[in-house]
């Protein structure tokens, strides 16, 4: 159980509350909305925690990481080990069992895990509603971002996207889909802080900016958190993969429901295909190409979705698959053979546009590692072994220096 009253420096300060509108505003941005926290508006329901509490007798909750739409995620530190980790609090829900599932699955049966996050040990606490899984994780550095990209030299983005692919490899030797490839599962890894105080910590990935969960009451208080900033010369270049709840082995009959975020999610998908490793490689391709140009090649930002660009790309889906689109805005041109892609959007046009200062070989060298997995047969996209042994991946990584 959570327990405050145990810490001899109970009276220090974790964080800053907000004091004006401007700064709830701000943090309302960021945080995951307070029905996440009501029973009556949300099936997946959060646990409350608040900066400064002891979970477990042992893991003292310092800052935030993050949250999704199954989880929250802190950093804490283990006052056993005296070492800083992550912990997953899972919302109630069947994400929660799907993970620790395929965890083990992934601990026992992919020969190497080291670019992939698995969990040290997990417990769980009690509520009113049901028991909240607790997943204990080694404390890792910062997700994709755009922002981030921009600032990092290529040669670190392209062992990213190296490293990346080799956890990929393993897990599909292993026999299992992630599913959700994104920006926010993959992540580099940190220098350890667990010898510096609280207050030196906080100086080096900002203060938490903090507020009591609005507009409900909880029988225990909780906090919504501004998430933590790591900055550069804390992050190592090591990356790895996480976040394993839609993950499942090829062969299992029934898979948890889910899908990645539309800018990453398979065309196949898109049109009610079973999940394969062959999605999971149109989902690191797209990776690939944000390391690459600093940019998502497929955007979701217009009417019709992600579709729009795809096919604007890559022209027409297979003319079979009309009628299978998974929402109610699809549009019969994508299925219409006769259409032709916009050269202005095509993957040369792209890369030409992004990468002006890459050398014509190098484009070319990138034009086909992205022409042989963003294609619409998924018989036909390169594995993640064959992409890893292919001519023009294995020379932009030796290039590059990877």
């Amino acid at each position: 159980m959570a327990d405050m009253e145990s810490l001899p420096d109970v009276a220090a300060e974790f964080g800053d509350y907000v004091c004006n509108e401007d700064q709830e505003a701000d943090l309302d941005v960021v945080v995951e909305p307070w029905y996440s926290y009501v029973s009556e508006r949300n099936p997946n329901l959060f646990y409350p925690i608040c900066l400064g509490e002891v979970l477990h007798e042992r893991y003292l909750i310092e800052h935030r990481l993050g949250f999704g739409g199954g989880s929250t995620v802190w950093m804490a530190h283990d006052l056993q080990t005296k070492k800083d980790v992550a912990l997953k609090v899972m919302a109630l829900g069947d994400m929660g069992n799907n993970e620790i599932r395929m965890q083990n699955e992934i601990i026992q049966n992919v020969q190497d895990t080291s670019h992939l996050v698995t969990y040290l040990s997990s417990f769980f606490l009690p509520s009113d509603n049901g028991h909240h899984r607790v997943l204990v994780f080694p404390l890792l550095g910062p997700c994709v971002d755009t922002i981030l990209l921009h600032t990092m030299p290529i040669a670190t983005r392209m062992s990213a996207a190296r490293q990346l692919l080799e956890a990929l490899e393993n897990l599909h030797k292993a026999g299992v889909v992630h599913r959700d490839l994104n920006e926010a599962n993959c992540m580099w890894g940190m220098v350890p802080l667990h010898s510096l105080s609280r207050i030196a910590k906080y100086e080096a990935l900002g203060r938490p900016l903090k507020e009591n969960i609005p507009h409900v009451k909880l029988s225990k208080q909780g906090e919504r958190v501004q998430s933590m900033q790591v900055p550069e010369g804390l992050r190592t270049d090591d990356f790895y993969l996480g976040d394993f709840g839609l993950a499942k082995k090829l062969d299992d009959a029934v898979a948890q429901h889910g899908y990645p975020p539309m800018r990453y999610c398979s065309p196949e998908r898109l049109h009610g295909k079973d999940p394969s490793f062959a999605c999971d490689m149109w989902s690191y391709m797209v990776l690939f190409s944000e390391f690459y140009l600093r940019y998502v090649p497929f955007l979701d930002c217009y009417d019709g979705g992600v579709m729009i660009t795809i096919t604007g790309s890559l022209g027409p889906v297979p003319e079979q698959w009309k009628g299978l689109y998974i929402f109610s805005n699809g549009c019969d041109a994508w299925y219409d053979q006769s259409q032709i892609p916009d050269p202005k959007q095509s993957l040369a046009s792209i890369i030409a546009y992004y990468r002006p200062d890459a050398h014509p070989v190098e484009q070319q060298h990138v034009l086909s590692i992205m022409s042989r997995v963003f294609t619409y047969c998924p018989e036909e996209r390169l594995t993640a072994t064959q992409l890893l042994h292919d001519p023009s991946f294995r020379a932009l990584m030796d290039h590059y220096g990877c």
